[in-house]
């Protein structure tokens, strides 16, 4: 009969170290893209008879739920959120039966048209039956940034000290923006976005050393995030990126590395193939959500490549095609296909890819974590 013989905290960190451990972790929700719904998460919570009285969203944009210990045992989870949630909240029904906690000064304001609207300082509206805020602006700082990361530390004390998962801090870009004009620019004035990441990068290594200072003894990685791809390829030229992003991302990863036992793990969405081989070189250690349905994303053939080099965060469930529409034997099926082509030899923790949406039933959450569970020992 196979058990478990590590801690959480410890499997994570083996794992990515690609030393031997009992299973394949498990992750929901230690990232804003390793998450789900607060809808989805509430009519889970409702068919597995567990209270929905306090959900709380830690992610008004994407409108993600907190994931409870409840669930985090409940379905065997290995990792959990940092993020000591809102200084003032506000209960919200937008809907039926669904209620839940928000930050008070988001102000939720109900629209003629049966869309919902934040306050002046979100600038988002979720549609009438809509699952998420379109986000044009989320300014919700309401402390300062000594105050927000002394927070942060006494949360991931807390986690670090009374529970037995692994953690990070989330916060940090790398070095490249989807704005249009921005990627005009890669182009037409590459000097001026070689001025802005050197602006960037001096900014982020304070934060950053001021992380490590804090809590660098109870989290175990720091993320970056940029999305570098679309479904059907990079957003710009590798070469591009070559010279004017992944020097700075050499160098926020040898800092933390350098300074501190902790990892560096990188959410970018889309087809990222081509860019894999300069990020490993840079020295990033994790990547998610590794979205394997876009173009050049082959999960065997990024398995047999970057396996040994890199741990990859996600990749084990269609989100597009399989979680949200067919029944929940596909959805095992799916998870079985997946987890056993990133398996071996580990440096893999097990996520859907991207998260979990609104509309998904629940039956298919509970089909793919179990799943994963069952298929996760060697």
């Amino acid at each position: 009969m196979q058990r478990e013989t590590m801690t959480s905290r410890e499997r994570v960190i083996k794992t990515i170290n690609h030393e031997p451990v009992d299973r394949v972790p498990i992750d929901l929700g230690i990232h804003y893209s390793t998450g789900i719904s607060a809808f989805a998460y509430w009519n889970l919570r409702e068919h597995l008879g567990l209270s929905t009285d306090n959900i709380e969203i830690i992610d008004l944009n994407q409108f993600l739920a907190r994931v409870n210990t409840d669930i985090l045992e409940r379905f065997h989870c290995d990792c959990m959120l940092l993020n000591p949630g809102s200084l003032k909240t506000m209960r919200w029904n937008p809907r039926g039966k669904y209620n839940f906690t928000i930050p008070k000064q988001a102000s939720p304001k109900l629209l003629s048209d049966g869309s919902w609207m934040l306050s002046p300082a979100y600038k988002m509206v979720m549609p009438e039956g809509g699952f998420f805020f379109d986000a044009l602006r989320n300014n919700d700082n309401v402390e300062s940034e000594e105050e927000r990361l002394e927070r942060y530390a006494k949360e991931a004390e807390r986690i670090f000290k009374d529970t037995e998962y692994y953690t990070m801090y989330i916060g940090y870009g790398a070095y490249f923006s989807h704005d249009i004009d921005w990627m005009l620019k890669t182009v037409t004035a590459p000097e001026e976005i070689i001025e802005e990441n050197e602006r960037i990068h001096k900014m982020q290594i304070r934060s950053v050393q001021k992380v490590i200072d804090l809590m660098g003894n109870y989290i175990q990685a720091v993320a970056i995030n940029s999305d570098l791809g679309t479904q059907i390829g990079p957003l710009c030229n590798p070469s591009v990126y070559d010279d004017l992003c992944a020097p700075y991302v050499k160098k926020f990863c040898d800092y933390v590395h350098q300074n501190s036992d902790l990892k560096v793990f990188m959410h970018s969405c889309g087809s990222i193939r081509r860019f894999l081989p300069t990020l490993v070189e840079c020295g990033v250690d994790i990547f998610n959500p590794v979205q394997i349905m876009a173009s050049e994303m082959d999960p065997a053939e990024l398995k047999k490549e970057f396996g040994e080099k890199v741990t990859f965060w996600g990749g084990c469930c269609n989100t597009q095609h399989v979680l949200n529409s067919d029944n929940p034997e596909d959805v095992a099926q799916n998870v079985r296909e997946l987890v056993n082509i990133f398996k071996p030899g580990g440096g893999l923790v097990f996520n859907q890819v991207h998260n979990v949406m609104g509309d998904i039933p629940p039956e298919n959450i509970i089909a793919m974590l179990d799943t994963a569970y069952e298929e996760s020992f060697y």
